[in-house]
């Protein structure tokens, strides 16, 4: 029997080890096998740098590396895998049911039902006994109308899933890079829910619910329009959290969120709105408040977190925030990076009885920044891009691969960096979020959604360059290339000139006059 040595690894970046295998065999043959042991299981695998489904065929010579939910491309298969056995699970229980994918919620997918009356616990719970019993019978993916390389094998490799019932549908939950080998705790966000039923409407309301809507609207020239509504229905927004603020009385405005979402531009943005109804706001950043860098912790990995709330001199930030409240005047800090500690005696500062304070950093939300403070005169704003705009009824947008599209993307034009930079950086960024942001979603006052249905194909002309110019032998090729086939499904916006100078989308962009 003719045999080919394939190098395998468990996983990316682990100790590798040839072994021989027959000339057929696919990488699930292989998998299974080899003995090679995994921590996690196996959804897909590199075979040479390109990632491929565990039915490929390597060749004599190459190198197969097991890919487990960690990985962006296993888990973007395994999430395509549980949606495809979802809708047939439902056809099969519900023939009359309409199904579309909707968007990240409860550390799952929210998934709309419509056309089936009384879509409650039980029928959940109906779906979900089918699902199991087809991973059970191991039932082949011969049923989905997509290409088999989107999918497992076949429904036994789905496991690790969960459905509940949420409000007008239900949320499928899987496993997450920071779970990979279970479930994440369940959580019920309703302010997010509310965020994403509005925004919902309102793509209803433009027209633009999915890649094929907007390409159509750009090809049509309605570019133009899609931008101004657009910006008018966050201006409104930002127009009615102002309002909302001043109303409440509250002179602490506490703005917080992922990554990418904007947060500099919306604050400066609000500012404004707060100052057409009173006093001018005062505008800070809770960075000026690092702890000198001598006295910033080190973590497990023998770096110092700038992201961990530890990292900031929490005392004297409340010291502050008090004095000012009670109209005193305070020396307010600049955090110096160069010199790695604060420095004052540059900015003076004391409030107007009824002047507000906007303050911009990704630990507001948590009440741990601000102890001293009562939550009276505190008000608090969640921000992120909720992306709406699907590729199709079953596929959906992830919002962290918007947010990692738009920092690629700022990063070159401030930072200077290249995609790559960006890519291995995000992981770090993403367990900071996890830690200090998103447990903290629910506690906002209001939230807003920083997207804009347009916004892939105004980021796609810098963006899509810069992932293909990483070369095939980087360890970072395949997940440029799965941001890549991402805006493959969008059109480009060559000019831009319609998105106003203060847009949010300028902040990464270019172009803006406010950051």
């Amino acid at each position: 029997m003719e045999l080919k040595k394939i190098t395998l690894r468990p996983a990316p970046g682990e100790e590798p080890q040839t072994l021989k295998f027959p000339a057929d065999a696919t990488v699930e043959t292989i998998l299974q096998t080899s003995g090679v042991k995994t921590k996690y299981p196996i959804y897909a695998a590199r075979i040479n740098n390109k990632v491929r489904p565990l039915m490929a065929v390597p060749e004599n010579g190459d190198e197969v590396v097991f890919l487990d939910m960690r990985d962006s491309c296993a888990k973007e298969i395994y999430q395509r895998s549980v949606i495809d056995l979802f809708r047939e699970a439902i056809k099969k229980s519900f023939p009359e049911a309409r199904v579309t994918v909707g968007n990240s919620l409860n550390r799952g997918i929210f998934m709309e039902v419509k056309k089936v009356r009384g879509f409650g616990s039980p029928a959940v719970e109906k779906v979900e006994r089918t699902m199991k019993q087809m991973s059970r019978d191991k039932v082949p993916f011969d049923f989905i109308e997509h290409g088999l390389d989107m999918v497992v094998p076949d429904a036994g490799y789905i496991r690790n899933f969960d459905l509940r019932k949420c409000r007008s549908g239900l949320v499928i939950r899987i496993p997450e890079d920071t779970h990979p080998g279970g479930l994440a705790p369940y959580t019920d966000n309703k302010s997010l829910y509310k965020a994403f039923a509005v925004q919902r409407k309102w793509s209803e309301k433009l027209g633009i619910l999915t890649c094929a809507d907007l390409n159509h609207a750009i090809a049509d020239g309605d570019i133009r329009n899609l931008v101004l509504v657009s910006e008018a229905l966050q201006e409104k927004k930002i127009s009615h959290i102002a309002d909302e603020i001043v109303h409440s009385g509250k002179r602490i405005v506490l703005i917080a969120g992922p990554s990418s979402s904007g947060k500099t531009t919306f604050a400066h943005r609000l500012c404004t709105q707060l100052w057409v109804n009173g006093p001018k706001p005062v505008y800070m950043g809770t960075d000026d408040y690092y702890l000198d860098r001598d006295q910033i912790p080190y973590g497990p990995d023998g770096t110092q977190n700038f992201e961990n709330l530890d990292s900031i001199d929490v005392a004297l930030f409340n010291e502050h925030l008090q004095t000012l409240l009670d109209g005193g005047e305070v020396d307010l800090p600049r955090f110096d990076f160069n010199l790695g500690k604060k420095v004052f005696g540059e900015r003076k500062l004391k409030l107007a009885p009824d002047q507000p304070m906007v303050i911009e950093g990704i630990h507001g939300l948590n009440e741990a920044l601000t102890p001293a403070i009562p939550k009276s005169e505190k008000y608090k704003i969640y921000i992120s891009p909720l992306t709406q705009i699907r590729i199709d009824d079953y596929t959906r947008i992830p919002l962290t691969d918007t947010r990692k599209l738009r920092r690629i993307v700022r990063d070159a034009k401030k930072r200077g960096w290249d995609a790559r930079q960006t890519i291995e950086a995000w992981p770090k960024v993403r367990a900071g979020e996890d830690v200090n942001i998103f447990p903290y979603s629910d506690e906002a006052d209001n939230i807003f959604n920083s997207a804009f249905v347009y916004e892939l194909a105004a980021l796609k002309k810098d963006a899509l360059p810069m992932l293909t110019s990483i070369p095939e032998d980087d360890e970072y090729y395949t997940e440029a290339q799965r941001l890549a086939r991402l805006l493959s499904h969008v059109d480009i916006i060559e000019d831009d000139k319609y998105i106003p100078n203060n847009s949010i989308l300028r902040e990464f962009i270019g172009g803006s006059i406010i950051v």
